[in-house]
């Protein structure tokens, strides 16, 4: 007993470790978006020593927030929709097929997770720009390609666990194929497809490469916005420390709105 409770207590200070680590850049984020320049330099780990609002003030102007978080908030929600509702069509089509055909276009999707989007960074954009596709749409479209390889495989996973009995008393009953997804199947996969959303709002809403290869400056997104903050010969470091704790509050919004069917997810295939 005295060796499981010396074990527990050991767990306990490594998880608060762990914790406080994990915090550490979040919190020197938050205490030093609140100072001046000089307050920044003179100690980073220091609480502020005489708070300054300036910093959000200047920096939701020079972000221009309102518009650039519409434009992330129409290119986040949009993408993730696309890519929740055709990857789970994917998942169930390839789950629900069993071929040989299948079992190739699955290891296709699997395969194409390792191609670095580096590697086809310039023909992509030279491609979409001869189809005249370099604005939102083009970037949605993007984004379906990219994202489609991890959630198919993520969808095909949780639909190994759903029995195709289903199925068969569905058709029974008269239901097609897409009654049959729609009805039955899409909400038993709430929970992966929550687990879904999250992982490509968190990548899309943070991207900046892809974003900056094909919007124009009427359609820029935060984190194209925040490079202004950072120059050649200086950098504001005072702005972007306020303008990034501004960013991240709709994702954290959105993750606790959805916390719980995180949590539903993860027990449930801890069960399976």
């Amino acid at each position: 007993m005295k060796k499981k409770k010396r074990a527990n207590i050991i767990l306990e200070i490594i998880g608060i470790l762990i914790g406080l680590i994990w915090i550490s850049p979040f919190y020197l984020m938050l205490v030093n978006s609140f100072k001046t320049p000089k307050g920044i330099f003179t100690d980073v780990l220091a609480p502020p020593a005489e708070m300054t609002y300036d910093n959000y003030q200047k920096a939701f102007v020079e972000l221009d927030f309102v518009k650039s978080l519409f434009n992330s908030l129409v290119i986040t929600v949009v993408s993730v929709l696309v890519i929740v509702l055709f990857s789970s069509l994917a998942g169930y089509a390839l789950a629900r097929n069993k071929s040989r055909l299948s079992a190739t276009i699955l290891l296709i999707f699997v395969a194409a997770m390792l191609i670095p989007f580096q590697s086809v960074m310039i023909p992509l954009v030279s491609i979409f720009g001869m189809a005249d596709m370099l604005n939102k749409v083009g970037l949605i479209f993007m984004y379906l390609g990219f994202g489609c390889s991890l959630s198919i495989f993520l969808y095909h996973g949780a639909m190994t666990g759903i029995s195709s009995t289903l199925d068969e008393a569905a058709i029974i009953d008269g239901a097609s194929k897409l009654q049959i997804f729609w009805k039955i199947i899409f909400p038993l996969l709430k929970p992966i497809s929550v687990t879904v959303a999250i992982l490509n709002t968190i990548w899309i809403w943070n991207d900046y490469l892809l974003p900056s290869l094909v919007l124009d400056s009427n359609s820029e997104t935060i984190p194209i916005k925040m490079f202004y903050f950072f120059g050649q010969y200086t950098k504001q470091w005072h702005l972007a420390l306020a303008g990034l704790t501004i960013a991240i509050i709709p994702v954290i919004i959105f993750y606790f709105s959805a916390q719980k069917q995180i949590v539903a997810g993860v027990t449930e295939g801890a069960v399976k």
